[in-house]
């Protein structure tokens, strides 16, 4: 298990969530806008979303068993589509509610209360946004990063929407409320299908980012000067755990001990290269063409 558990910046989700699902219906409410209703129900995606989270860490944070010798990382990435499907279903929500209501116009309401009320829920959103964004990007945690993106989403959608009512209330435009929660909707489209591609390629065992690939390749570029050489450098993403497995040549007169000592060294540069790494060596005589014939997945015959 990872030293650090996350669990508690879940639980940060989930009372926001709740919060901004109380203002908001509050100013949905007050004001009857269908765009105010839209942005209250994306808030109950961000409570399921939150939740989903919560359970996912818990399983992320278990340690290895006989059955999962990897580890539980990749359940984070059942909590990010799960939560993208939840997008998707909230969107086709809000466009059947703005559709119905741009066939059947209708006034709003206490415009200056409920829009007060909606800008108090979005600074809860944005200030909940940036602690879990800070916090996955600081612990490779795909789970947060996805709930402070779709929580940063939800502060621009509610901008809009804020916006839009204003508008409506200024020139008395009805039809404004739903084309802008129709907008609202197709927004919460795009992001829905950025978390569940996100989440299919790690579930496809995607490579680590380009940026830690390359920290990786100048660690191994240090040690050619020392004789040494590297190939089958494999990588890949399970939730807050990056996997890394490559093969050393070393001179054949070499010891077993002396190998060893090397591959330590290099797996220990490597982990501070790339947090939260799990590293494999595998040890071969750079002088054998044998050598050569594993660079493939498979090895050639």
């Amino acid at each position: 298990m990872l030293s650090t558990s996350l669990k508690r910046y879940a639980y940060l989700s989930i009372a926001a969530a709740l919060s901004t699902i109380l203002l908001k219906g509050a100013a949905w409410w007050l004001t009857g806008s269908v765009g105010l209703l839209s942005d209250a129900l994306e808030s109950f995606v961000n409570l399921a979303g939150a939740l989903m989270a919560l359970a996912m860490l818990s399983l992320a944070e278990a340690p290895a068993d006989e059955e999962h010798a990897h580890g539980h990382g990749k359940a984070e990435y059942f909590s990010s589509a799960f939560e993208g499907f939840l997008i998707l279903v909230a969107a086709v929500s809000i466009g059947y509610a703005a559709i119905e209501r741009l066939l059947n116009p209708q006034a709003i309401e206490s415009v200056g209360i409920g829009l007060a009320v909606s800008v108090a829920a979005s600074f809860i959103n944005l200030a909940t946004a940036r602690v879990l964004m800070k916090v996955g990007r600081q612990h490779n945690s795909i789970t947060l990063e996805a709930d402070a993106h779709h929580l940063l989403t939800d502060v621009w959608t509610s901008a809009g929407v804020i916006a839009g009512v204003g508008l409506v209330w200024l020139t008395g435009w009805l039809w404004l409320d739903p084309v802008i929660a129709l907008l609202v909707a197709a927004n919460i489209v795009w992001t829905g299908w950025q978390l569940l591609h996100r989440s299919a390629s790690g579930l496809m065992d995607e490579a680590i980012p380009e940026e830690q690939v390359r920290a990786v390749e100048a660690v191994l570029e240090g040690y050619r000067w020392h004789g040494l050489d590297f190939h089958a450098l494999r990588t890949r993403q399970a939730g807050r755990r990056a996997f890394i497995t490559l093969h050393v040549l070393v001179p054949g007169a070499w010891t077993v001990q002396q190998g060893h000592d090397w591959l330590e060294r290099i797996e220990a540069d490597i982990r501070h290269a790339v947090p939260h790494a799990h590293v494999t060596t595998h040890l071969e005589p750079r002088e054998d063409p044998v050598s050569l014939f594993d660079q493939n997945l498979d090895r050639i015959a």
